[in-house]
């Protein structure tokens, strides 16, 4: 499906007339782009727009009616659809005088240096009829679909509260961006302005409004911003159909922790309003610099900055001797972030042949895709690397690009596996040449890389699901490397997973050792065993159901301990809680875990990534010690932990689904 493309067609003012819409009528992500009093509740549709900002050219509105600022990326003062005679005579000149507007775009010229003259003291206040109940931010910031971020005042509300939470926000340096998905461009209008009126001193921003999530760690720690707004919804759907997302980071780089994201919830829960500035939309489309009020906005690059990072870190040299060889790499970049980054790193600076980036260029609905790295939805390049012989080496990345997958020819590397070869062998890549602090994992990734730490002698953390719990471990200097089972691997370079950096470091392995995919993954795991692992995944569940099963088996399981299971005994059953070793917090109920006496075990989580439903997540490991079996198919050598747990959780009965969505 193509997002919807917006002409504009002539039409007679006498006919259409401006209609007021209420609340849950109106459309647009940034709602807010006009000049209109308290009652913003209502906003004007005019035939098959709605009525433009002043910002838009659109002069005054009519008296008592509000706004909305939302379209697409390429036309961010497209508007919406019909209405009716019914209105006062004023709002009908109001029409009249506006009519021309209505035909044109509004962008200001790319790289013009506007200047608004508006300060912190003419900012607008808003005024909400009530707050919004729904807007507690998960693992990973708010993810609601993109009706929902339609909704007048939705966008401007979570992210006043943040404003408010975030320390050092007036007279500092914010950093804003996003994956390109449907609603990025209108976002960014909107939240710069509710930043100018905050005070912020200066706002980054990038070319397009394209920002991958890695990146923009990368820039708030170079420009040593106090945060970042990044608008994503990670590996979600996007488009009008599909989910957007904000996510707050700290002056650290990383995910906003707990108390921040806990103080932004209770904020909203008590917003009366928000404050916002009247400013034209901001060129984005080269470098520059402009103002709102007093706020400097810079424009950068948002590629260049991060591939100066990768050049320090990696062997570019040995990696373009690589590919510039018959050594044949595919990468999906999925219609999302990592195209422009990709593109240049790849095919401009490496050398690799023009077309090695597939699906390169970013898409408001990633081209009617789900731009989830896996074997599910990254088929095509599965089938290229899995099913032929034309490539050595093929990966992808998500929607904003902290997550990869990584094939061999005929090969797929399991994350865990990934993270534990990483480790292995990091010090062939140039930024890890000295060796390693520690590693850390969350909960429900496998053991590998623990055999792995053990060997070399270093720290091996176990942490909750959520990269901000690997934050205070790097600040402290305790690890340099740590990742997810859920394709998410990263180091202290930044504080986000990386997609990007993890396909590097692999080419980087593969460039110094001269060898295939699958020979380093044989090597590995005649050296230190292999953990058969696997995730299934049931997506979109009932939320009804999907508690009932989860609190079912999590009341079982003070009797499981000592029960058969799988042939195997029951060790331990507990819902896995974290006490921080760096500043002693305590994180609870993140997972049920039923550990099996030879070391295998199940993990059971609920997600909280989606936004339709509930998926439930069942985390299955069983270790073969070097020298046993170590090339049985995956799902085979856990077939009975997949039976058993089945039975045990009544997955299917409860769930209604006979396998799984999606299987890793």
């Amino acid at each position: 499906m193509q997002p919807e493309k917006r002409e504009y067609e002539a039409w007679e003012p006498e006919e259409w007339l401006p209609q007021p819409v209420g609340r849950q009528q109106a459309g647009g992500i940034g709602h807010g782009c006009s000049g209109a009093e308290a009652d913003v509740n209502r906003d004007v549709r005019i035939g098959q727009r709605v009525w433009p900002a002043p910002a838009c050219g659109g002069g005054p509105p009519p008296t008592g009616i509000g706004l909305v600022a939302f379209g697409r990326a390429d036309n961010p003062c497209s508007h919406l659809p019909p209405t009716r005679k019914d209105v006062s005579a004023k709002a009908g000149e109001a029409l009249n005088e506006g009519e021309s507007n209505l035909r044109r775009p509004c962008s200001p010229v790319a790289g013009s240096a506007m200047t608004s003259s508006a300060s912190v003291a003419d900012a607008r206040h808003v005024a909400l009829a009530e707050p919004f109940r729904d807007q507690k931010p998960g693992t990973s910031g708010l993810r609601k679909s993109s009706r929902q971020f339609e909704t007048p005042h939705y966008l401007e509300s979570f992210v006043e509260a943040a404003l408010r939470v975030l320390p050092g926000v007036a007279g500092g340096t914010l950093v804003l961006g996003g994956d390109g998905r449907y609603g990025n461009r209108r976002a960014i209008d909107t939240i710069a302005r509710l930043a100018a009126a905050h005070g912020v001193a200066r706002l980054i921003v990038t070319t397009g409004g394209i920002l991958s999530t890695p990146a923009a760690s990368n820039l708030i720690r170079r420009h040593q911003a106090v945060g970042g707004v990044i608008l994503s919804a990670s590996h979600n759907p996007g488009g009008p159909d599909g989910d957007f997302g904000v996510k707050i980071n700290g002056a650290n780089g990383g995910p906003a922790p707990e108390s921040i994201t806990d103080a932004i919830h209770a904020a909203t829960l008590t917003l009366e309003g928000y404050s916002i500035i009247d400013a034209e939309p901001l060129a984005l489309e080269q470098p520059g610099e402009s103002h709102i009020g007093s706020m400097k906005v810079s424009v950068l690059d948002g590629v260049d900055d991060y591939v100066t990072l990768m050049q320090g870190l990696f062997d570019f040299d040995r990696i373009a001797a690589l590919l510039r060889g018959d050594f044949r790499l595919a990468f999906d970049a999925m219609h999302a972030v990592t195209g422009p980054y990709a593109s240049r790193i790849f095919e401009q600076l490496l050398g690799a042949p023009a077309g090695t980036v597939r699906n390169g260029i970013p898409l408001e609905d990633f081209g009617a895709g789900h731009p989830d790295p896996n074997l599910t939805y990254a088929h095509d390049l599965a089938a290229l690397l899995l099913d032929g012989d034309n490539y050595d080496f093929g990966a992808a990345c998500d929607g904003d690009g902290d997550r990869n997958m990584i094939l061999g020819r005929r090969c797929f590397v399991n994350p865990s596996d990934s993270l534990a070869v990483l480790t292995a062998q990091a010090t062939l890549a140039p930024g890890y040449s000295e060796g390693l602090a520690g590693v850390a994992r969350s909960m429900p990734t496998s053991a590998a890389v623990d055999v792995v730490a053990k060997e070399l002698g270093i720290p091996c953390f176990e942490t909750p699901t959520g990269w901000k719990f690997f934050g205070n471990l790097l600040d402290a200097g305790r690890i340099t490397l740590c990742g997810e089972e859920s394709f998410g691997t990263g180091s202290n370079h930044i504080r986000e997973k990386d997609g990007l950096w993890a396909v590097l470091f692999w080419l980087n392995i593969l460039a110094v050792r001269g060898c295939s995919v699958a020979e380093i993954m044989a090597e590995h795991w005649s050296r230190f065993g292999r953990h058969y692992y696997s995730r299934h995944d049931y997506e979109a569940i009932a939320s009804d159901a999907a508690h009932g099963l989860y609190d079912r088996v999590k009341g079982l399981q003070p009797s499981l301990v000592g029960e058969a299971f799988a042939g195997r005994t029951i060790a331990t059953a507990d819902d896995f809680a974290y006490s921080d070793p760096v500043d002693g917090s305590l994180t609870s109920g993140q997972g049920l875990r039923l550990l099996l006496d030879d070391g295998s075990r199940v993990v059971l989580r609920l997600s909280g990534t989606g936004t339709q439903g509930a998926t439930l997540r069942v985390y299955l490991e069983s270790y073969v010690a070097a020298g046993g079996d170590l090339n049985q198919d995956p799902q085979a050598a856990l077939g009975d932990l997949i039976t058993a747990i089945d039975a045990l959780a009544e997955i299917r009965g409860r769930t209604g689904m006979e396998r799984p969505t999606v299987i890793t």
